[in-house]
């Protein structure tokens, strides 16, 4: 399988996009280029397995693949804060007090 240079281009702005939208719903923030690309690249990985399994298709297009792989990475970060032990969503606040010692 040969992969042109645009293609790789495609799935470098998928992955971007994705991962930068997932950032902004689960975290607030994105992760940085790198990091928006490789959650985003992930996540493309499980919506394209998932969602196949549940007779779910989103269609063709590159739309449609943002939208399958910032699903799957919203899926893929909610998992690794469960994992993790995140907090819940908001864990990041501390309230007036700050942090206490």
């Amino acid at each position: 399988m040969n992969m042109s240079g645009e293609s790789l281009l495609v799935i470098l702005f998928v992955g971007l996009v994705a991962g930068w939208l997932a950032g902004q719903i689960v975290r607030g923030t994105g992760f940085g280029i790198v990091g928006d690309i490789i959650v985003g690249i992930l996540g493309a990985f499980v919506g394209s397995w998932l969602f196949p399994q549940l007779g779910v298709h989103f269609g063709s297009g590159t739309i449609s693949a943002i939208v399958n792989a910032t699903i799957g990475a919203v899926l893929l970060l909610l998992v690794v804060r469960l994992v993790r032990g995140g907090g819940g969503w908001g864990s990041n606040w501390r309230g007036s007090w700050g942090r206490r010692w």
